[in-house]
């Protein structure tokens, strides 16, 4: 075991940061379910509600986001490495952000209904969203190496699956539709969806990383 992790281990430490981090992949798995809902949205009211509500969560989730890093100026010792947790933080706060600006581009779009490639793309962010927030809930007893590389592995399955969706959605978008804004429009929220799905193996990466860490 590397000095550092062993020293880390034995000096006494609160668990406010895996409470900080749960409390902000809690946060954005609401902001998944609301962007699956609102792929479904029967009219605009609908849309422009489920809009605000997942706005109201990234104003949240920044909020959160912005505790963690105070609190890693304040504390002296920290659970894991700075670093980590900035950039785990980081990750997950990134992946609400593509989340929140998809949904604002069905509104300010005028998406009366969405593809079901926008469907199927907003199903697999959610599924890699909630196996991140059970493998920070992991994260409080790092010897469950079996279920975190479960973990990672379910997130890298749904990132392969959401690119394969993307590319076909996109090779169809240029093959079927006619209208060029149209093209511009779709493909815009294509890319948003499908970059949160990247953006949740980048935090499944810091999360593999940490294991690794302290095996």
């Amino acid at each position: 075991m590397k000095l550092d992790v062993l020293i880390r281990k034995l000096l006494p430490h609160d668990d406010k940061f895996f409470t900080l981090l749960g409390e902000s992949t809690h946060n954005l798995l609401m902001a998944a379910d609301l962007m699956k809902q609102l792929t479904g949205a029967r009219n605009q009211k609908q849309q422009k509600q489920l809009v605000n509500e997942i706005k109201d969560l990234e104003h949240r989730g920044d909020s959160v986001t912005h505790k963690i890093f105070s609190e890693l100026n304040a504390t002296f010792v920290t659970p894991l490495d700075r670093e980590d947790i900035h950039t785990l933080a980081s990750a997950l706060d990134d992946i609400l952000d593509h989340i929140d600006g998809s949904a604002q581009r069905v509104i300010l779009y005028d998406i009366k209904k969405c593809p079901p490639e926008i469907i199927r793309l907003s199903d697999v962010l959610y599924l890699s969203v909630e196996e991140l927030h059970r493998g920070v809930g992991l994260m409080r007893d790092l010897h469950h190496t079996g279920r975190l590389t479960e973990v990672f592995h379910k997130v890298n399955q749904y990132e392969n699956e959401a690119d394969s969706i993307f590319d076909r959605a996109i090779a169809d978008l240029f093959k079927k539709e006619k209208n060029p804004i149209k093209i511009i429009k779709l493909k815009e929220i294509y890319v948003g969806l499908e970059t949160a799905t990247d953006k949740c193996e980048d935090a499944a990466n810091v999360l593999e990383g940490i294991v690794i860490k302290h095996a």
